[in-house]
């Protein structure tokens, strides 16, 4: 049996987790809030009934939702959220993904009993394979959390942590981690142009190797060390590559300024 179901905010993200949680079944009752008019593409369809609606006073009398997901925009939240405080109630748990709004930042708007989730996730969710980190605050019952874990769960993997200051860095690494995947295709595709191989084929390749590898990474229980030198053959090729990317000046002290930046600027937001 699923639970009844409050969306607010249905664009890309928004409407990926719809579909997500009716192909697995965890949703009965649903009603989507669009503040912007605009509805994710075929979000929810298959025929299924949702109550679709352009505002907060819309939301058809009566409706007592298990959970309130807040999928808007974080620079509409200010506009948006004080319209959901008539739901703060025990039996309701509000649903967070928006990155930078703290369970503070909710508290505020929704009163101190509001049981609050907060949720980063990140894009592949939009083809199930997102990867999200979530942070309870005390209010949130275990049931609650277990039901934000099954939403959650329909479009990825999901892990919890107990220090919401974490959540920078989870926002630093996965949150912008899809960017610089895409960016490492670019890369490597302008490389292979560069050493003579045709445009498309180059992109072609690295699009699909990259693609690859990260099934690989999925379905083997190496680390991803071991599965590197798995493909590493002494003073071959590769070799010769992974001398320069691992260089004292190559990728991990590229990487690990890039996460601090972004974690910096993920607490600036918050703040």
């Amino acid at each position: 049996m699923g639970c009844s179901l409050l969306l607010v905010g249905c664009g890309k993200m928004g409407g990926a987790m719809l579909d997500g949680w009716f192909a697995a079944g965890t949703v009965d009752d649903v009603v989507v809030v669009e503040p912007q008019g605009a509805f994710g593409a075929d979000a929810g369809s298959g025929g299924r009934k949702i109550v679709r609606c352009a505002g907060a006073s819309r939301i058809p009398a009566g409706f007592d939702p298990d959970v309130v997901v807040l999928a808007v925009k974080p620079q509409v939240m200010d506009e948006v959220v004080p319209g959901y405080a008539r739901f703060t109630r025990p039996d309701t748990v509000f649903l967070s993904i928006a990155a930078g709004k703290t369970i503070g930042y909710f508290t505020e708007r929704l009163g101190a009993d509001a049981a609050i989730v907060r949720a980063m996730p990140n894009t592949p969710a939009a083809v199930g394979r997102g990867m999200t980190v979530a942070v309870a605050n005390a209010a949130v019952t275990e049931g609650q959390r277990q039901l934000c874990d099954t939403l959650l769960a329909a479009v990825g993997q999901v892990a919890w942590v107990e220090d919401e200051a974490l959540l920078d860095a989870v926002t630093a690494v996965s949150g912008g981690g899809p960017a610089y995947v895409f960016l490492l295709i670019e890369a490597l595709a302008k490389a292979g142009v560069a050493a003579g191989l045709p445009e498309d084929l180059a992109t072609r390749i690295a699009r699909v190797t990259v693609a690859g590898s990260g099934e690989l990474a999925i379905r083997s229980s190496e680390p991803a060390a071991t599965l590197r030198r798995n493909v590493t053959s002494p003073n071959g090729t590769t070799q010769a590559a992974l001398e320069v990317l691992m260089a004292e000046d190559g990728v991990q002290p590229l990487f690990d300024r890039a996460i601090a930046a972004a974690t910096a600027r993920s607490r600036e937001l918050a703040g």
